[in-house]
C-alpha cells in the first residue's frame, strides 16, 4: 500500500471439498441457488453483533485511541486485511508535497502542526471540525453509552472512521433500512478522490458532499432516531459556515499517486510491454470482464447506482442475525488507490483483491480464466 503495508492476497473464501471456482463460474445461478453452492465469504456479511449493532473499530486503531474502545463487543477482521494505518493524506492542492500526513493519526490535539502552512484559514476550519468529537449513539455522555474510556463520552469524530481522510476499515449499520435485521453492515468508505465523485452514502444517493456531511451528523450517528439524538446531545452544524468549511475540506482529499497511469486514467504503454500481465489486465478489464461498464477511466466510477440482484444465487437466510435478501441498488465506489482499501464491496465481505475478481467472475457469469483473473488483478494494483 502507499505507506508500504503489504496488500492482502486471496482468495480467502472457502469452498466445499471438490469444488473449484472455474466450475462455480461454469453453473446456472438457478442451480448456486437450490443447492447452496455460493461461497459462504461472499454472501452479505453482518455486524460482529448484528442485532446490537453501532460503530466498532479495528482494534489497533484503539490503541492509538483508546476512547473508540467498546465495553460490549470487539471488532471482527484480522489487521491483515485491513488498511494501514495510519493511512497517508494526499492533497489536490499540493500534489507536490506527497504524503502530508507525517506518519501520524491526524487528531485535535495535532491537525495545526500538521497542517499549518499548507491549507488556509477556511480549510483548516474545516479540518477541526472533522477531528472534533461529537455524541453518537454508542458514544456519548449517557448511561446507556458503549465506550470504555472516558473520553469516549465525548462521541467521536468523522475522522475516527475516515481516519486521515481515508478509511481504518470501521464499520456501522445503515440507518435506514427497518428491522434491524435488514439493516446492512456499512465498510467505512475512502473520502479519497471526494471531489470527482457525485453521490454519496452507499444506497441512499446523496448529490452534495454537504448533504451527506450534514446528514452523518443528523441521521447516520443516531440511526435517524431525532428524539434519542436530543437526548444524548445531538450536533446541530450550520450548513452555509461549518458544513461548507467541512466539505471543502474533503474535497481536498486526493486520491494516491499512480504512477503507472498516463493522463486518460489508463496504463500508459511507455512503462508497460504489450504483453504484460498489467496491460493484459487492462485488456479484459474494459472488455470480457466487464469491469469498465459500472467503472470507467479516468476515476473508475460512473457516478451511478447499480443493482447486482446478488440474490440469484442464494436463498434468504439469517446469517448471525442478519437476513440476507435482496439488497438493492449500491453506488460504484470509485476504483482510484483500490489496493490500500481492503476489504471490498459496501460491507466489506470481500477481503482480497482476488476475493473481488472471484465474486464479480460468478455474478456477471463472465467466466475469466485463471490466467486472467491473475493479470485483472494486476492491472488492479496499478490503480
Amino acid at each position: 500500500m502507499s505507506r508500504g503495508k503489504p496488500i492482502p492476497v486471496g482468495p480467502t473464501a472457502r469452498l466445499p471439498e471438490g469444488v473449484s471456482f472455474d466450475g462455480l463460474a461454469k453453473t446456472d445461478p438457478k442451480e448456486f441457488r437450490e443447492k447452496g453452492l455460493f461461497p459462504k465469504g461472499y454472501l452479505p456479511l453482518p455486524h460482529p453483533n448484528h442485532p446490537v449493532g453501532g460503530m466498532i473499530f479495528p482494534q489497533h486503531e484503539i490503541k492509538a485511541l483508546p476512547r473508540l474502545e467498546r465495553v460490549d463487543l470487539d471488532f471482527d477482521l484480522p489487521e491483515h486485511f485491513l488498511p494501514e494505518f495510519p493511512p497517508a493524506i494526499y492533497l489536490t492542492t499540493r500534489p507536490d508535497l506527497g504524503d502530508v500526513s507525517q506518519g501520524k493519526v491526524v487528531t485535535i490535539e495535532n491537525f495545526q502542526e500538521i497542517f499549518q502552512g499548507i491549507l488556509n484559514a477556511k480549510d483548516m476550519e474545516g479540518m477541526r471540525l472533522l477531528v472534533t468529537q461529537f455524541p453518537q449513539q454508542q458514544f456519548n455522555a449517557t448511561f446507556d453509552r458503549k465506550s470504555v474510556n472516558a473520553d469516549g463520552m465525548r462521541g467521536v469524530t468523522c475522522f475516527d472512521c475516515h481516519v486521515n481522510g481515508h478509511t481504518s476499515a470501521a464499520t456501522h449499520l445503515e440507518p435506514s433500512a427497518r428491522p434491524q435485521t435488514h439493516r446492512r453492515r456499512i465498510d467505512t468508505p475512502s473520502l479519497r478522490g471526494l471531489n470527482v465523485q457525485r453521490i454519496f452514502g452507499s444506497q441512499r444517493a446523496m448529490k452534495t458532499v454537504e448533504d451527506f456531511t450534514e446528514f452523518e451528523q443528523l441521521g447516520a450517528y443516531f440511526d435517524g432516531d431525532p428524539v434519542t439524538a436530543m437526548m444524548k446531545g445531538i450536533n446541530r452544524l450550520d450548513r452555509s459556515t461549518q458544513v461548507h468549511f467541512m466539505a471543502e475540506m474533503q474535497n481536498l482529499l486526493n486520491f494516491p499517486p499512480a504512477p503507472g497511469l498516463g493522463i486518460d486514467g489508463k496504463l500508459d504503454p511507455r512503462k508497460f510491454k504489450a504483453d504484460s500481465p498489467e496491460m493484459q489486465g487492462q485488456k479484459l478489464f474494459f472488455g470480457k470482464a466487464r469491469c469498465a461498464e459500472c467503472h470507467p477511466a479516468p476515476y473508475y466510477t460512473d457516478n451511478s447506482m447499480h443493482d447486482l440482484k446478488v440474490e440469484r444465487f442464494y436463498k434468504p437466510q439469517m446469517i448471525n442475525g442478519m437476513k440476507a435478501t435482496a439488497q438493492g441498488p449500491i453506488k460504484t465506489f470509485a476504483l482510484r488507490g483500490l489496493k490500500d482499501s481492503p476489504p471490498y464491496l459496501h460491507d466489506g465481505r470481500l477481503l482480497t483483491l482476488e476475493d473481488t475478481v472471484e465474486f464479480f467472475n460468478l455474478i456477471l457469469e463472465t467466466q475469466i480464466t485463471t490466467q486472467e483473473k491473475r493479470d485483472l488483478v494486476a492491472f488492479l494494483q496499478q490503480l
